[in-house]
């Protein structure tokens, strides 16, 4: 089953007249950027949101997210349901308002990438110039990643959250 995708300024409109809201990114991406009177009920802990409102518009970053699990959002719903098609992005586009808090890091899985890119990096340039062994960290950097992607379980991202830099995260 999909849901009917629907443009930024349709979705204000049904918002204006009652629709809920519901951001399905992570608590991190969130806390970032946000659309006003969006609640985040993230994907992994959506269940049923029957008798929440007459109607409710789904969203995340891109618009893929709330694509690809269409049918899960509107069983979830139980009543009129949309998606805003290209998400926050394309609400922005539109000249919409967000609410966006610079101080809260950059979302989790951003800096998994950029730490996993880093260090295999890194890996790579010691392998090079100091010890072949050094190998080693890009492999284990590069075998995590394929773990990850296997059992959808990230053992950095599970480390990255646990730093002091991601303790606050609450929307302004």
């Amino acid at each position: 089953m999909s849901l009917p995708a629907i443009s930024p300024a349709e979705a204000k409109r049904l918002i204006e007249e009652g629709a809920l809201l519901i951001d399905i990114r992570g608590a991190d991406e969130h806390a970032r950027e946000r659309i006003p009177g969006a609640r985040n009920v993230p994907l992994d802990r959506l269940t049923s949101l029957q008798g929440e409102a007459r109607a409710l518009v789904f969203h995340c970053r891109s618009g893929h997210r709330t694509t690809v699990n269409a049918g899960r959002l509107a069983e979830a719903a139980g009543c009129e349901a949309y998606v805003v098609e290209g998400g926050i992005e394309s609400w922005k586009r539109a000249g919409l308002p967000v609410i966006t808090n610079r101080r809260q890091p950059i979302e989790i899985m951003r800096q998994v990438q950029l730490a996993a890119g880093g260090l295999m990096l890194v890996g790579i340039l010691l392998s090079s110039f100091v010890n072949p062994a050094f190998l080693a960290v890009s492999a284990l950097v590069g075998a995590g990643q394929i773990l990850s992607g296997v059992t959808g379980w990230c053992g950095m991202a599970e480390l990255l959250k646990r730093m002091p830099w991601n303790q606050s995260q609450q929307p302004a």
